[in-house]
C-alpha cells in the first residue's frame, strides 16, 4: 500500500508547510568585515649612527607622488549585500563558489541559471540534472539536519528552501554557516522572482534572464490556447497524492501549486471545494464531483490506472469508465523550479489532446503525451 508520507514528502517538497513569521536575524559573515591591524610604535635604536648624514649636493628632479585622496585600506564593494525571505541579511565579498544545496527546487534551478558547477553538496532529494549524481550527497532533510556532513564540505554560502525550518536556519549560523533562505513560490511570477534571486547570488543574471524569457513564451503559448474554452469545456481533474484508504484519497486543495497549474492547463481542479491545501476527500464527495480526469502522482511508487478501477466503487466514475486515469510524474508539479512548466505543457496535452498534441509545445512528458497523442 501506498503510505501518504511517501507520497506527500513529494508534495511537501514543493509547496512546503506555510511557516509561521519569523523574526529577523541578521546573518553576519566572517568575510563582511575587513580588521585593520593597528600598527605598533618600532623600537627606538639602541645606538645613534657613528656618522652624520651627508646633505644633498642638488635639489631633487621629481615632485613627490600626491597622497591618495582615499585611504587605502577602505573595504571594496561587496559582491553580494541581499536580504533572504526570513529578513537574514547576507553579504559576501565575492559570488560564492562552493555552494550546497538544500533542496531539489534550488538544485534545478542552480543549474538552470548556469550555476550547477558550484554546488559542492545537496541533498538525497534532489535528483535533476542527471549531474547532480556526481555531487555529494549530504543525506535526506527530513530527519535531523546533516550539519555536520554541511560543515565538512566548507561551503561559502548554504541555499535552503521552506524544507528547512528557521530554526534549522539558526543552527547552521551558530555553527559559522552562511545561509540565504528562499521561500516557495506558489504562481509562475513567484518562479521567475526566485530565478533572479538566485542570479543575484552568483552573478548569473544575464543567463537567468534569457531563462525567464524562454519559460514565459512557453506559459503564454499554452495561455493563448486555451484562452477560449468555455467554462463547461474544462474538464475536472481529480489529482491523486495517495490513495491507501480509497474511501478516503488525499488530493491537493485551493492555494497549492497544483491547483494553480491545472488551472492555467485549462481544467478544474475537484480538490479546490476543500477547505485545507492538503486534504482528504470522501469517495461520495468523488463520486459527486464525478472527475473527468484521474491523474496519479502516486504513480511512482506502484499505482496504476489498473489498479484504481478495482477500487470499491471507483467503477462508477466518469473517468474510469471512460479510460482517463494517468500516471503522472509528480516532480512536473511538486519541485517548483523551472520544470513547473514542463508540468503546465504535460497537463495541457492530458486535458486537451484536441489542441495541444500538434501544437509545437517544448518540453511535455513523452510518456504522458504518449498516453493521449496519435503515434505519427
Amino acid at each position: 500500500m501506498v503510505r501518504p508520507k511517501m507520497v506527500l514528502l513529494v508534495a511537501v517538497l514543493a509547496l512546503g508547510i506555510f511557516a509561521a513569521a519569523c523574526g529577523s536575524r541578521t546573518a553576519t559573515s566572517t568575510l563582511t568585515t575587513l580588521e585593520r591591524p593597528n600598527p605598533t610604535a618600532t623600537e627606538a635604536p639602541t645606538e645613534a649612527p657613528t656618522e652624520a648624514t651627508q646633505a644633498p649636493t642638488a635639489p631633487p628632479t621629481e615632485a613627490p607622488t600626491e597622497m591618495p585622496t582615499e585611504a587605502a585600506t577602505e573595504a571594496a564593494e561587496p559582491a553580494v549585500d541581499m536580504v533572504d525571505d526570513l529578513g537574514n541579511r547576507i553579504i559576501l565579498p565575492s559570488y560564492p563558489q562552493r555552494i550546497v544545496s538544500l533542496a531539489p527546487s534550488i538544485t534545478e534551478s542552480l543549474f538552470a541559471i548556469g550555476a550547477g558547477d558550484r554546488i559542492v553538496g545537496r541533498d538525497t532529494h534532489s535528483d535533476y540534472p542527471p549531474e547532480v549524481q556526481d555531487i555529494p550527497d549530504i543525506g535526506s532533510l527530513w530527519q535531523n539536519l546533516p550539519l555536520e556532513a554541511i560543515l565538512a564540505l566548507e561551503p561559502d554560502l548554504v541555499i535552503a528552501a521552506e524544507i528547512i525550518s528557521p530554526e534549522q536556519v539558526k543552527q547552521m549560523q551558530d555553527a559559522g554557516l552562511t545561509v540565504f533562505w528562499l521561500k516557495n513560490p506558489t504562481d509562475f511570477e513567484g518562479l521567475y522572482r526566485n530565478l533572479r534571486v538566485l542570479a543575484q547570488l552568483t552573478g548569473q543574471e544575464a543567463q537567468a534572464e534569457e531563462l525567464i524569457q524562454h519559460l514565459q513564451t512557453r506559459v503564454a503559448a499554452v495561455e493563448e490556447a486555451v484562452a477560449e474554452i468555455p467554462d463547461e469545456a474544462r474538464p475536472v481533474v481529480f489529482y491523486e497524492l495517495s490513495a491507501e484508504d480509497p474511501a478516503a484519497p488525499w488530493t491537493a486543495g485551493p492555494g497549492t501549486f497544483i491547483d494553480y497549474t491545472i488551472t492555467k492547463a485549462g481544467g478544474k481542479n475537484a480538490g479546490a471545494v476543500l477547505q485545507d491545501p492538503w486534504a482528504q476527500m470522501s469517495l461520495e464527495t468523488l463520486l459527486d464531483i464525478n472527475p473527468d480526469i484521474i491523474l496519479l502522482g502516486d504513480a511512482p511508487y506502484g499505482v496504476t490506472p489498473e489498479a484504481v478501477a478495482q477500487r470499491p466503487g471507483w467503477d462508477a466514475l466518469k473517468a474510469v469508465q471512460e479510460g482517463r486515469v494517468y500516471p503522472f510524474n509528480p516532480k512536473l508539479l511538486s519541485v517548483p523550479g523551472p520544470r513547473l512548466i514542463d508540468g503546465l505543457e504535460t497537463l495541457a496535452v492530458l486535458l486537451h489532446p484536441d489542441l495541444f498534441c500538434a501544437a509545437e509545445l517544448v518540453q511535455p512528458d513523452p510518456q504522458a503525451v504518449e498516453l493521449v497523442c496519435p503515434v505519427p
